[in-house]
């Protein structure tokens, strides 16, 4: 199985063979064996290149779920003897990782002393194979099937404003209001807010406002100080909404909150210092206010 998986993630018998650590030769007798066992062909190959079959495909997720309940059973035996130790590379989204995940990673270095944390923040998706990178932070839904999720949370995309702006300006009830209002929006985002959810359908509405920002944390400062209202991820607002000094409003109309994750490539075998980090982001993360739903 891990010689069969290796060979669908690296796209060929050689580089699978570098992966395994094994000879060209000893891979393709594995693979042949393990089709020989299944009594199905699972890559089409040519001398120029090899792809699953139909039938790969669906063994493929079978397997990857099979190795990695292996490994949790090896990996629980052995990982509370030995202290996790050595060098990770952590992905997060640049102010969600400036917020929340930085200060963590933090007090992980510093409860475990053999670790060096290298933490980089980007704002775009990183393909954690081709990168180099251990562990990643991701918001939104996973759609690569080589890599596993693990559920941290769920924020909202939510409508805010100051308290004192709402009392000079009015509490909107219906996002059609927004319209009328001033608006602190990004200079790269689009002119529409949304989308906003109504009888079972979303829309989107033009907006418009006397300031606009090419960063995040100062247009919440500036709805924060009574500019305007401001729409933003939950996580993104959650200090100023705890200090009372924004109020998130028109909830109703909200989008279904979107999920974080604390994600790391699939069916292999993590090490006790990969292991440690994931759990530790899963305490850390999990009561915060920002990421509930």
């Amino acid at each position: 199985m891990q010689t069969f998986v290796q060979i669908a993630e690296q796209g060929s018998l050689t580089a699978a063979a570098r992966a395994l650590e094994s000879s060209l030769p000893a891979v393709v007798r594995s693979l042949a064996a393990f089709e020989s066992h299944l009594g199905v062909r699972l890559f089409n190959r040519t001398t120029r290149r090899i792809s699953l079959t139909e039938e790969g495909r669906r063994h493929l997720d079978s397997c990857r779920q099979l190795l990695s309940a292996v490994d949790d059973a090896e990996t629980a035996l052995t990982a509370g003897a030995r202290a996790p130790a050595g060098h990770l590379r952590v992905t997060a989204p640049v102010l969600f990782g400036q917020m929340y995940v930085a200060p963590a990673v933090t007090r992980f270095v510093q409860k475990h002393p053999g670790m060096h944390c290298s933490l980089v923040l980007l704002d775009r998706v990183v393909n954690l194979l081709e990168e180099g990178i251990d562990v990643g932070i991701r918001i939104g839904p996973l759609e690569d099937s080589s890599l596993v999720a693990q559920p941290l949370g769920r924020i909202r995309r939510v409508v805010v404003a100051s308290p004192a702006f709402l009392r000079r300006q009015g509490t909107p009830v219906h996002p059609r209001d927004l319209m009328e209002a001033n608006c602190v929006r990004m200079a790269f985002g689009p002119p529409t807010w949304g989308p906003f959810h109504e009888g079972g359908k979303s829309f989107r509405l033009a907006v418009s406002g006397n300031l606009d920002f090419n960063h995040v944390w100062p247009a919440v400062q500036a709805c924060a100080d009574g500019a305007g209202f401001g729409m933003f991820l939950s996580y993104q607002v959650a200090p100023l909404v705890q200090q009372k000094r924004l109020r998130i409003v028109l909830e109703r109309f909200e989008q279904p909150p979107r999920p974080i994750s604390v994600i790391y490539p699939h069916a292999r075998l993590l090490p006790v210092r990969t292991r440690a980090f994931i759990d530790w982001m899963r305490d850390e993360l999990k009561d915060l206010t920002a990421l509930k739903g």
